[in-house]
């Protein structure tokens, strides 16, 4: 008999939710980098063992919405809140639980949705420190278990998918046995691209960026990408641009590197950079950029 489940994979920005889903599926599908509020869009990982189909749900950040992406992106999450059938609430293994986090474990209470915490981070911490947080969070809420992991780190992943087995319920499986993601290949090349933004720019900038994919095109062995890049202000694409161009040809290197390992062929990468003032407050902008929140109804 197949068994299956959706699970949200909830916390605040910055905390691993990204890399612990990549760590379960063994494959790069949700960009990672040091800064907060990387992810977007909800994104789906799909992991098939078995008989056993994983769902993960890999969220935005939760923070305080200040311009329409972020209300989109908050949306988002309350989206797959609403539907998860469990929920993993990911959290820093040294830190007490704030406002976020208690928030979570309200919403989850009131729709009585399984959840376990997993406690990201614990190679920062000693184990007096991470059962001092365990214990902070069971007052909080009776979580169906309590994992902690160093996602970077792959320790513990083999505990999460013990527990999260045990949301799975029967039933046919939503997806192909073969699939990993529902990502569209244009949004999985255009995240790639904004990764590599967020890991060569400075702070604020790669956070009023977007990409937008204008071309893929396959053609035997050789995979043709044109992505254009908007940014905010005139003097932000200067900065992703750079003397000479230099930036952007670095940008585009380290794109070109994970675009040709994921596709598994070689990619011909062209990047333009133009300006888009406040499309982050921009309905129309949103929407043309893939933003848009009927998609979460």
């Amino acid at each position: 008999m197949t068994k299956t489940a959706f699970i949200a994979i909830v916390g605040r920005p910055n905390v691993g939710k990204s890399t612990l889903m990549n760590a379960l599926l063994g494959e790069k599908i949700a960009i990672v980098s040091s800064k907060p509020q990387t992810t977007r869009n909800r994104i789906m990982g799909i992991l098939t063992e078995g008989e056993n189909q994983f769902v993960f749900l890999d969220t935005p950040g939760i923070h305080k919405a200040k311009t329409k992406l972020g209300n989109y992106m908050m949306k988002s999450v309350r989206s797959s809140l609403g539907t998860a059938d469990a929920v993993i609430l990911i959290a820093d293994a040294g830190k007490a639980p704030g406002e976020i986090e208690r928030n979570i474990c309200d919403k989850v209470k009131q729709d009585k949705t399984p959840a376990m915490l997993v406690l990201n981070k614990i190679d920062l911490y000693d184990r007096a420190q991470v059962a001092e947080t365990i214990a902070q969070y069971a007052a909080l809420y009776d979580f169906d278990a309590f994992v902690p992991v160093s996602a970077l780190k792959e320790r513990n992943l083999k505990d999460v998918m013990e527990e999260a087995e045990k949301f799975l319920y029967e039933g046919d499986w939503f997806f192909e046995e073969d699939m990993i993601t529902d990502q569209p290949e244009k949004q999985i090349a255009a995240e790639i691209i904004r990764e590599k933004m967020l890991r060569t720019l400075s702070k604020e900038i790669p956070h009023g960026s977007a990409v937008v994919i204008e071309e893929f095109k396959e053609e035997e062995d050789l995979l043709s990408i044109r992505a254009e890049i908007y940014c905010e202000k005139e003097s932000h694409k200067g900065i992703i641009v750079g003397k000479g161009g230099e930036m952007l040809k670095r940008i585009g290197s380290y794109a070109r590197e994970d675009l040709e390992e994921f596709f598994g062929m070689k990619v011909y990468l062209n990047l333009w950079v133009k300006v888009k003032e406040n499309w982050r407050d921009s309905d129309f902008n949103l929407n043309n950029f893939g933003f848009n929140p009927k998609d979460l109804d």
